[in-house]
């Protein structure tokens, strides 16, 4: 009998969302509904169930570490408590196979005390604090969306979880392009990409690099405003430069569009793109800074960028990380069908 499984969607940035509907397409090829559980809005595109939690990071949430045993769990708030209520709730009533947590050390402890396996999906960055070690060492599985090649991304993460870590490539909602060399004289074009989890660049820091690069031309990709654009495929595809934070999400698209890039990894817990940049400059088809250049910098930041073989990207991402994702997801699952975890 076919069961169910259930996928956690961090609602901070879009990546969780798009690896989540990456998933949930993979198994719907295999007869397997995938229910999400988060407090964004049910995406359009979701062919299954969605469990709408309600929110706890509203108003004054206190002791929201538990003296540094956990990462989000905020003493006598209402949404905390509903959040846990609702998703009880429903690990009850649908018992499902498993549930893939992205990202939640609280979300993996609560699954498991429910006795249903999980798969954690594991960001970069320093994630050797007691609470990851905890929520990390009760996961059946560990993926994480980056190459083998890309040595460094969990620094200090200990052994016995690096082992168990799979890393399955960089996911992309688009297929990946040929890499096409940059054009060498006139106009040159550069896509700049803003995430949607916050960035540190100002309206002003943009127009200052736009008028010291009078040979450029910009196409700013921003989140929040009327420059958000949802599927910036073409725009990436395009652009000669991509100039981009460090998440995962913006990566994976820059990666899969085969563009040499500009990396300014923004601010992020546990040093996450700040750790990716480190790992970005050893090689990867990537200028990185560790802020936003003065505007003399960025004639000589683009066309050292430009100069780079987007060619690279293709181990970054070759396409093939939602399988991946699916084929962990998969064995995890018959595992514990097998070994009788309901």
């Amino acid at each position: 009998m076919t069961g169910v499984v259930g996928y956690y969607v961090h609602h901070v940035g879009s990546g969780h969302r798009h690896r989540a509907e990456a998933l949930a397409a993979r198994l719907a090829d295999e007869g397997i509904p995938v229910t999400g559980l988060s407090s964004l809005p049910r995406p359009p595109s979701w062919r299954g169930d969605w469990v709408r939690l309600p929110p706890d990071d509203d108003g004054r949430p206190e002791d929201v570490t538990a003296r540094d045993h956990l990462h989000w769990a905020p003493l006598r708030h209402d949404g905390t408590r509903a959040r846990a209520a609702a998703t009880s709730a429903w690990l009850e009533a649908a018992r499902p196979d498993l549930v893939v947590v992205d990202v939640s050390v609280e979300v993996l402890l609560l699954t498991r005390l429910h006795g249903i396996p999980t798969v954690a999906v594991v960001l970069p960055g320093r994630r050797d604090d007691p609470a990851h070690r905890l929520g990390l060492g009760v996961a059946e599985a560990l993926v994480g969306f980056w190459p083998r090649a890309a040595r460094g991304m969990t620094p200090g993460l200990p052994d016995d979880l690096v082992e168990r870590l799979v890393p399955v490539g960089a996911l992309s909602r688009h297929p990946v392009r040929p890499a096409l060399p940059s054009r060498p004289h006139g106009e040159r074009s550069v896509a700049l990409l803003l995430g949607s989890g916050g960035h540190d660049v100002g309206a002003d820091d943009v127009r200052a690099a736009q008028r010291a690069t009078p040979d450029w031309r910009w196409t700013v990709l921003g989140a929040g405003r009327e420059t958000w654009v949802e599927d910036p495929s073409a725009v990436l595809a395009a652009a000669d430069v991509v100039v981009t934070h460090a998440g995962q999400n913006a990566l994976a698209e820059t990666a899969a569009a085969r563009r040499p890039a500009v990396v300014l990894p923004q601010a992020r817990p546990h040093d996450e793109q700040r750790t990716t940049g480190a790992v970005l400059a050893d090689g990867w088809p990537a200028v990185v800074r560790a802020a936003w250049p003065d505007a003399a910098e960025w004639t000589d930041v683009l066309d050292r960028a430009a100069a780079l073989d987007p060619g690279g990207w293709r181990h970054w991402c070759d396409g093939w990380a939602a399988d991946r994702f699916a084929d962990v997801v998969l064995r995890t699952r018959a595992r514990g069908l097998d070994g009788g975890a309901r």
